[in-house]
């Protein structure tokens, strides 16, 4: 039997960082989000060698391992153990079973849409078929989120765990003790293709480690600076100005919202904006550009861009001069899937 599972990226649209401890723990968060048409791949089947397989095909990289040997230290494949590890011991009673774990993803790792964290939905997902674990949209993102943020220690919040599991338009909130709620919006369709005309996503060439301005951000709440806290705090309350924006179809205020966004974003660390990006969005602004702000924790990787739909074009052309990549981009409505091809 063969497995496949796909995840969707996501876009944040806005809050981000709000959703990460402590401040969550200690004041709630809210985030704005959207997934797209560019996923996270994992194929699961039973392996050939009787060995545990992890083919990370992105880096061109393979492991075979002893089942019992499995552990889940630095590496390419790192992602696929820890999930491999987490399922055994927990869901299958300790059972190790001779696995060939392929992935793959449409966007590189640092690329600010949520690419480690849609994998591991991915992966989950595709465990999720295999085994039959019955795990629902929560069980999946919770799972997800608690390998990668606990089991492997890796730096981030919980925004993007939920918002490949579930996909589309969603207003999460997140409070203390990891406790999420997703509400989903109802977008009207002509809000849909509009913001869809309207809005240019690029990709910098540079992909950045996001742990570092996550732990910048993170240490800046726990010491009590109070102008990365009052950055915070905008940003949170500018997820609900989206939402009600997105909900009126007032993509104006979408647009103002987004700038505002991104000015508190970049008070919260010193490390979220670099002089590449703010060439990058004055260049955009010069051409058409209302709103722009990069996506993810910042420092490189995706910038999104809206713009009127007729100064596109121009947009887009004006983007091409620095090096960077314009990707054509829609909006999805559903989160992770999972199939059996044989």
């Amino acid at each position: 039997m063969i497995v496949r599972a796909r995840a969707p990226l996501r876009l944040g649209l806005a809050g981000g960082g709000t959703d990460v401890s402590p401040y969550c723990d200690r004041h709630t968060g809210f985030v704005m989000n959207v997934t797209i048409d560019k996923f996270a791949y994992a194929t699961l089947d039973a392996a050939p060698s009787g060995m545990a397989e992890f083919h990370a095909l992105d880096a061109q990289s393979v492991q075979q391992i002893d089942p019992v040997a499995v552990d889940a230290g630095p590496g390419p494949q790192q992602l696929m153990r820890g999930v491999y590890l987490h399922v055994a011991d927990r869901l299958l009673g300790g059972r190790r079973p001779a696995l060939r774990i392929r992935t793959h993803s449409d966007a590189p790792p640092g690329s600010g849409l949520g690419s480690s964290s849609t994998m591991v939905v991915a992966l989950v997902t595709a465990f999720n078929e295999y085994f039959g674990l019955a795990l629902g949209e929560y069980e999946i993102a919770q799972l997800a989120y608690e390998i990668e943020r606990k089991g492997l220690a890796l730096a981030g919040g919980k925004q993007d765990q939920y918002a490949a599991a579930f996909g589309g338009f969603n207003f999460m909130e997140f409070y203390a003790d990891d406790r999420v709620i997703v509400n989903p919006l109802r977008i009207k369709e002509w809000v849909w293709n509009e913001l869809e005309a309207s809005l240019v996503l690029y990709f910098t060439g540079v992909s950045r480690a996001s742990a570092k301005i996550i732990d910048e951000q993170s240490r800046n709440i726990r010491e009590g600076r109070s102008d990365s806290l009052d950055a915070m705090h905008r940003l949170k309350q500018e997820a609900v100005q989206m939402k009600e924006a997105l909900l009126r179809g007032d993509l104006a205020r979408f647009g103002q919202v987004m700038q505002s966004g991104w000015q508190a974003k970049k008070q919260s660390a010193s490390s979220i904006t670099n002089p590449m990006i703010d060439e990058l969005e004055a260049l955009a602004f010069a051409n058409g550009a209302h709103a722009a702000k990069v996506s993810g924790a910042g420092g490189g990787g995706f910038m999104m861009f809206v713009c009127d739909p007729a100064e596109r074009i121009r947009l887009v052309r004006a983007l091409a001069g620095p090096g960077g990549t314009v990707y054509d981009t829609h909006f999805t409505q559903h989160g992770a899937s999972s199939w059996k091809v044989a």
